[in-house]
């Protein structure tokens, strides 16, 4: 190695630690400000604050904020880093408190958010600032979004309009940097079966329990024809159900709703018109905008990530990706498993190896132009669905 090249070397691994330290203390002011989604006010301007104070032009709508790489060329092609600031309610069972950030004797770094996914925000936002720090292929944006837990329309989908022309997408998600290069979709089906109400006595009426439970018979063991090799089958579960008055009355009305996981081979108008065909019973999906997505394993940064040493996976939950109608691929430091549970943790030794890698992944990456994907399904809604 050259005297230049290891004194370069030597230039990114001090930039690397100095940052290190940057995202490791921004995390922990994320943690201190709860930031349920809708509720985001407060971190959304604390991390405004401090991007401003680092000199960046932070735009913000809502709750999302974003950055702009400073020579931003139209005739070069888009990437955006992504990920979300806001968190799902504390469950039962913290042994902490939630918004206390603590360090333990583990290297543990512990809080709400912490995992799920202030660890990867504050990572994508420093691999942003060393990115912009060399001249690169395509232009760069990084976007802090809100409503992530609840997919709703004050997220990013509210924002994305008002960015140019997206090439690629990164998502920073608890993947164990992993490159998820495909996610399934959710499909949420609130569904009634009608009976005819009458005395429990008497040989009379309709009991819509019974019909509902022909349907959800159907549901449980129904399977669709096409699937992936990353994603698996579909998965149709009945999660919720409701009838009934009184017990000497035969209920006129059952309610149930089933979760509904899509693989790649399907758009949720698709599979909504296909159960439609199956079943008696009233289906009302609550949005059909939440699709799956897979991205090509010929694309540029998935070969770069193979190269690397990271393997390929597909996703079965679902994240912004969902919203995004351009390829994507999730990636970020954490466990899936630790997300939504009580003690949530991150190491910082893992926020360290993100930036670093997310660099590596990304520095002097050619990217297709890429045109807009179609978004098979979408009728307009924009109903909160929780993922």
């Amino acid at each position: 190695m050259s005297k230049s090249n290891r004194l370069s070397a030597l230039y990114f691994i001090n930039r690397l630690m100095e940052q290190f330290y940057d995202a490791v203390d921004l995390l922990k002011g994320m943690i201190s400000r709860p930031s349920f989604s809708r509720g985001e006010a407060d971190v959304a301007a604390y991390l405004q604050a401090a991007w401003r104070a680092a000199g960046q032009l932070v735009r913000r709508k809502g709750n999302n904020l974003w950055i702009a790489s400073p020579a931003f060329n139209s005739a070069k092609p888009t990437l955006l880093l992504n990920s979300h600031i806001d968190t799902v309610k504390p469950v039962a069972g913290w042994t902490k408190n939630p918004f206390a950030p603590e360090e333990d004797a583990e290297e543990r770094l512990y809080g709400l958010g912490s995992n799920d996914a202030g660890a990867s925000t504050v990572a994508l936002y420093e691999a942003f600032r060393l990115l912009n720090a060399r001249k690169q292929p395509y232009n760069l944006i990084f976007l802090a979004s809100a409503e992530e837990e609840i997919s709703g329309n004050g997220g990013i989908a509210s924002v994305l309009p008002e960015l140019p022309p997206v090439a690629f997408g990164v998502v920073g998600e608890p993947t164990d940097m992993r490159p998820a290069v495909a996610e399934k979709g959710l499909l949420v089906l609130d569904c009634l079966s009608r009976g005819i109400s009458g005395h429990a006595a008497r040989s009379e009426g309709i009991n819509a329990i019974g019909l509902a439970m022909e349907d959800i018979h159907w549901f449980h063991t129904y399977l669709f024809p096409r699937q992936s090799d990353l994603l698996g089958a579909v998965k149709m579960t009945v999660t919720m159900i409701r009838a009934g008055t009184q017990h000497n009355v035969i209920p006129d009305e059952c309610r149930f709703t089933v979760d509904i996981r899509v693989n790649e081979f399907y758009s949720n108008r698709t599979i909504c018109d296909e159960i439609r065909q199956h079943v008696r019973c009233d289906v009302a999906p609550r949005s059909l905008r939440l699709n799956s997505s897979r991205i090509d394993a010929t694309h540029p940064f998935v070969q770069r990530a193979v190269m690397l040493g990271r393997e390929p996976f597909g996703s079965p939950t679902l994240s912004d990706q969902a919203l995004m109608p351009f390829p994507t691929v999730k990636i970020g430091p954490g466990d899936s498993a630790r997300s939504h549970t009580a003690d949530e943790w991150i190491r910082p030794a893992e926020i360290r190896e993100a930036i670093d890698l997310y660099v590596r992944l990304l520095d002097g990456l050619q990217l297709p132009r890429g045109d807009k994907q179609p978004d098979a399904g979408d009728d307009g809604t924009v109903l909160p669905v929780g993922k």
